[in-house]
């Protein structure tokens, strides 16, 4: 049946195509919302969701006064995705390689390069510390296989992370979606590059390390890596102070991956890392690395240290190594020139020499066995002890005692014979008790890695000249930290102090976390007898001694020094190997602190093998050592307000007891 432009078979097959249609449509609606339903909402929530990392700023190391040792300086990481660069911006280029301090033509190369091999392009692991990003953002870029400069200092962490690679093209090469234009973009320059307004262009804020005066205290204060991985020092040993907690948060983004701050879910801030202040007194690290800088260019020896501490407390002031290195270029050094990194204040060990004696004596005086005026033959060679005959070792050419010496002229005149007879009054056991009293053999738990704790044998395995030669300072080995820590014994009226580098612990605000004092390790002699010992050795620097050129005119100083032979290898007729004692190279040292009778600066100066430059080709701890302590004392003097403690007419403050 016909009706005009009508029929029966026209209505029903326009009907059926409806039919169809909607059919075709609530099948697909069906596939999607039911069937497919996950794996779509997974897949949308994968491009829509993002989650950004707030990097947290690691913590400030200061010295004892609030100067800056270490920051962390906020730097952009700058990017370009040639996919989405406008031809329009590109008469821009030459304006942005201005801002960079780039070439123009590598600028444009980088930018015009869209594509790599897909054998090149592989999914990176997410950063460690991954960063917020900001500016013109207009797609996930790709980051890019590490280039050599991203061997620079610091964190330098992918700006974006993409889960999923753009799939290859017919030649096999995807899409570039982020190449790295720089890593040291200041916040400035980037203002002024986020002004011209090209897109494509986008920059990430990381944090990286910075060291404000290069070398400077370099062994105490360490250094990270480019991951922001603590390696060394106090960068090591206060991590859990310094490096904060990274916050994040959970939100989504367009279809032009610009945020939808409404669809925030969760958001944690960062916590920045707290502030370390040090005992390091920024003034007196620089006088020491000065005077060692001076020691270095006049004797070129093979390593040298300095330090200085306050006796009363324990905490270092000063700490300083030769050779050194630049904590902002560590990574530039060669492999040769890495052993500049070495802390050898703590890692390395030698024999103390004659600054050793002060536990001989101590330890004699300490149990009433002598007086200051006790009086011994130190010209003999020989001696009986426990039944055997021991020989005694040699002085020094220049001194000959035709008369007996006193306990006071055994510390005077650095007699070795002398010293031997004062341990032998103690006997093997008392002795070796005292040493490690002292703190030798062991660990002073100083927190800046490496440390080791020297070789001191216990008497059980001493032949029979070790009771004769131990006492000079052979036979044992220290750090020239542990000689510090030793002769603060002195200082400190008879208690041994662990060294303290780290004073205070502030949160970013400036509130107070924790605080480091004194800490006593225990007492070694008694507050007496380290008076008695420390007026002996102000003998050491008089007109009489072996060190006046460590005194320091108006202030009654005390010290010891030291001039140890070296242990080195030597081949024997037979061909082998064996160590033995060089009368060509040594090392030199003068320990000390003043004013004598309230000490309140311990310096010690250690020098080793600096004889090719000296006198007769040996460096005596009295003129290499003792004058570098006069002179960081003379610094010192006006900066710390010390007062003088000997008056007009010549007659020392110094008393024991107390009484004038």
């Amino acid at each position: 049946m016909s009706k005009g432009f009508t029929s029966s078979y026209r209505i029903a097959l326009l009907a059926s195509l409806v039919l169809a249609m909607f059919a075709g449509l609530e099948t697909r609606l069906v596939w999607l919302h039911v069937i497919e339903r996950d794996v779509l909402v997974r897949s949308v929530d994968e491009a829509r969701r993002q989650l950004i990392v707030d990097n947290a700023r690691r913590g400030d190391i200061l010295d004892a006064h609030g100067a800056l040792l270490a920051t962390s300086r906020s730097i952009i990481v700058l990017g370009v995705d040639p996919q989405f660069l406008r031809n329009e911006d590109k008469g821009k280029l030459p304006q942005l390689a201005a801002l960079l301090g780039m070439p123009v033509s590598d600028l444009e190369k980088t930018c015009d390069t869209k594509t790599r091999p897909a054998s090149a392009a592989k999914p990176s692991k997410p950063a460690a510390g991954a960063v917020i990003t900001f500016g013109p953002q207009v797609a996930s870029p790709a980051p890019a296989a590490p280039a050599p400069a991203d061997l620079a200092l610091g964190t330098e962490p992918d700006p974006k992370e993409e889960t999923q690679l753009d799939e290859p093209d017919k030649e096999g090469n995807r899409p570039i979606r982020w190449a790295k234009l720089s890593d040291n973009v200041t916040e400035s320059a980037y203002s002024q590059i986020s002004k011209l307004g090209i897109r494509g262009i986008y920059g990430s804020r990381v944090y990286r390390r910075d060291y404000p005066h290069n070398e400077l205290a370099a062994h105490i204060i360490g250094y990270v890596d480019r991951k922001e991985h603590p390696v060394a020092g106090i960068e090591h040993y206060a991590d859990f102070y310094l490096r904060g907690e990274n916050g994040w948060l959970e939100s989504e983004k367009d279809g032009k991956s610009h945020e939808l701050a409404q669809f925030r879910s969760r958001e944690v801030p960062a916590v920045d890392g707290y502030n370390v202040s040090l005992t390091i007194d920024a003034t007196i690290q620089h006088i020491v690395e000065d005077e060692l800088a001076q020691v270095a260019e006049k004797y070129q020896p093979e390593k040298a240290t300095i330090i200085v501490s306050d006796p009363q407390t324990g905490f270092v002031l000063a700490l300083a190594n030769y050779p050194s290195f630049d904590l902002n270029t560590f990574n530039k050094l060669s492999r040769e020139d890495q052993r500049r990194m070495r802390n050898i204040a703590v890692a390395d060990e030698y024999e103390p020499g004659s600054v050793f004696k002060i536990v001989a004596v101590s330890g004699a005086l300490n149990d009433g066995l002598v007086t200051p005026s006790s009086e011994f033959d130190c010209t003999l060679e020989k001696i009986d002890y426990n039944g055997i005959t021991r020989s005694l070792p040699r002085e020094d050419a220049s001194d000959h005692f035709d008369h007996p010496l006193s306990v006071a002229e055994i510390i005077a005149h650095s007699s070795n014979k002398g010293a031997a007879q004062l341990a032998m009054r103690l006997g093997d056991r008392r002795f070796y008790e005292y040493a490690r009293a002292f703190g030798f053999g062991q660990h002073t738990g100083f927190p800046v890695g490496g440390e080791v704790p020297g070789n001191l044998k216990a008497p059980e395995k001493w032949d029979s000249l070790t009771i004769t030669r131990m006492p000079m300072g052979q036979s044992v080995t220290a750090t020239a930290l542990q000689m510090q820590q030793a002769m603060g014994v002195i200082a400190s009226g008879g208690v041994l102090l662990k060294p303290q580098i780290i004073r205070q612990v502030r949160d970013s605000h400036g509130e107070l976390v924790y605080s480091f004092g004194r800490i006593e390790a225990r007492r070694v002699i008694s507050e007496q007898t380290a008076h008695t010992v420390a007026k002996l050795l102000t003998g050491v620097v008089s007109s009489g001694g072996t060190a006046p050129e460590a005194a320091i005119p108006g202030f009654e100083c005390a010290g010891k020094t030291g001039t140890a032979q070296k242990l080195l290898p030597v081949t024997l007729p037979s061909g082998a190997t064996a160590l033995r004692y060089s009368d060509k190279h040594h090392v030199a040292s003068f320990i000390g602190f003043f004013p004598a009778s309230h000490p309140q600066v311990s310096i010690a100066v250690i020098i080793d093998d600096a004889d090719a430059r000296c006198p007769g080709h040996v460096a005596y701890g009295k003129s290499v050592a003792a004058p570098v302590f006069k002179r960081i004392g003379e610094r010192l003097i006006p900066y710390l307000d010390i007062r003088p403690t000997i008056e007009n007419d010549g007659k020392p403050v110094f008393a024991l007891g107390g009484q004038r």
